[in-house]
């Protein structure tokens, strides 16, 4: 008993943690992305330098891919041992899953934002742009609207976990209780 709140402690702390990482960073790569006033023109050509908005960019995106990896698989295990361990056969968690689906749709849209403004924010030389030979900037507002996103993917997992898990605390208080007046 002792040992599962640990984990749960642990999967808890390490999604919030990495949720934070990952917010972090993606407020720093909109404040260091390329700007307009970085394109340097030679005729029809065009150069970019390397940003740092790139490695920030891959470490958001790691972090958050860690974070909806954590969130699932906790919620997951909950799902799967909830009978074997408390003798209650699982209601429809309807909460839980709308939350789960909710996490899910934050994550893939801050995953699409991310990846694109990521894969952007390298270097492009002179002919060589990122698409067809032209030079593309990160617009303002990409990186802070994952920001949001990867808070929301955070919020949205642990309220699914905690949903799931609040349920179970509740019962084994309850079978607690029944034991402790039995006994006294």
């Amino acid at each position: 008993m002792e040992e599962q709140r640990h984990g749960f402690v642990i999967i808890c702390s390490t999604i919030v943690f990495l949720g934070l990482v990952a917010f972090s960073t993606c407020i720093a790569a909109e404040v260091k992305r390329t700007k307009v006033r970085d394109i340097k023109l030679d005729g029809k050509l065009c150069y970019l330098p390397a940003s740092p908005a790139f490695g920030l960019g891959l470490a958001a995106l790691v972090c958050l891919l860690v974070v909806q990896i954590a969130g699932n698989t906790a919620i997951g295990m909950q799902f799967c041992s909830r009978e074997k361990k408390t003798g209650f056969k699982p209601r429809k968690p309807k909460i839980a899953i709308a939350l789960l689906v909710l996490s899910w749709i934050s994550f893939i849209l801050a995953m699409i934002l991310l990846g694109g403004a990521t894969s952007i924010s390298q270097r492009q030389p002179y002919g060589e742009g990122w698409l067809d030979g032209d030079c593309y900037v990160v617009r303002a507002g990409v990186y802070a609207g994952s920001a949001v996103l990867v808070l929301a993917t955070v919020i949205f997992s642990l309220g699914s976990i905690l949903t799931t898990r609040t349920r179970d605390w509740r019962k084994q208080v309850e079978q607690g209780k029944k034991i402790h007046a039995q006994m006294g």
